[in-house]
């Protein structure tokens, strides 16, 4: 049988024999070990640990013997096929600059995902996203229609069997119902002068202030308005010879790179939730 690779992911009480224990159990099935890397939290007594591998035996076996493996250390425990790209739904409203980066990052195979439909609650960006042959679904949304909007967004992700959702500049604040279906599996991101300059035009408020930085982060989707865990934040310096168009024009690059980060990290299983934090393994 022919090795195919595996990225396991895992988190446990930090206690000695873990990596021991994860290595045995890989060496003696045969599997390679490509990319290894683990970090104890001590504040919170936790290990993390990411190993990418080639094994030479099927997925159900390893799925198995990593099951009788989790109870003796109390091993939270995922795996997935290197060759299974996760599957995306991006949600936009009407601004398309960071739509339009990820489609491109796909097409340029800089970005290892399936975006197999975008979702909008305003038609604008149906034009964009057909054009790179993917589905768009307007699905709009008013105080009145949120309930019924959020259930035909749960609708598509189980149609398309999303893995997950990237808010790329979805102006619309998610129902604490829909975030904890979506635990762990949604992306957002914004510009990081919250709490400061709220309401429109964030950027045109930063200049009046004479800011020096401006700023994008993107962070995992809560209940918590815009404080789920972080994944990546960017940043770019600016001075008093930059207008305020100027400051959008940044404001919009950062925010594209800071989400393409965060979305490949997370594809490629490298982000780890710790609580309200996140443990990164960048390559």
């Amino acid at each position: 049988m022919s090795s195919a690779e595996y990225i396991l992911t895992l988190s446990c009480p930090d206690r000695p024999g873990v990596v021991a224990a994860v290595s045995g159990l890989l060496a003696g099935r045969g599997c390679n070990i490509i990319e290894s890397q683990q970090f104890g939290d001590q504040q919170a007594q936790r290990f993390f640990m990411r190993v990418q591998f080639a094994a030479p035996l099927p997925e159900d076996d390893l799925r198995t013997a990593f099951a009788a493996l989790a109870p003796e250390f109390g091993m939270e425990v995922k795996l997935r096929e290197v060759a299974r790209k996760p599957r995306v739904l991006i949600m936009v409203s009407k601004f398309d600059h960071c739509l339009n980066d990820l489609l491109y990052r796909v097409r340029a195979k800089s970005l290892d995902i399936e975006i197999v439909a975008v979702a909008s609650n305003h038609p604008d960006l149906r034009p964009l996203t057909q054009s790179y042959g993917i589905d768009y679904h307007h699905l709009p949304v008013t105080p009145e229609t949120k309930a019924r909007q959020e259930s035909e967004v749960l609708a598509l992700v189980e149609h398309y069997q999303v893995d997950l959702v990237v808010l790329a500049r979805y102006m619309q604040v998610l129902s604490e119902d829909l975030c904890e279906k979506l635990a762990g599996r949604a992306i957002n991101i914004h510009h990081s002068f919250l709490p400061s300059f709220k309401g429109a035009r964030p950027y045109h408020q930063a200049h009046d202030r004479g800011v020096k930085l401006i700023g994008a982060t993107a962070h995992y989707v809560t209940s918590d308005l815009d404080e789920g865990p972080i994944i990546e934040q960017e940043v770019a310096r600016v001075n008093h010879s930059h207008s305020a168009q100027d400051l959008v024009a940044l404001g919009r690059d950062v925010e594209c790179v800071a989400l393409a980060r965060a979305v490949k990290w997370h594809a490629e299983q490298r982000v780890l939730l710790d609580g309200h934090k996140t443990v990164i393994f960048p390559r």
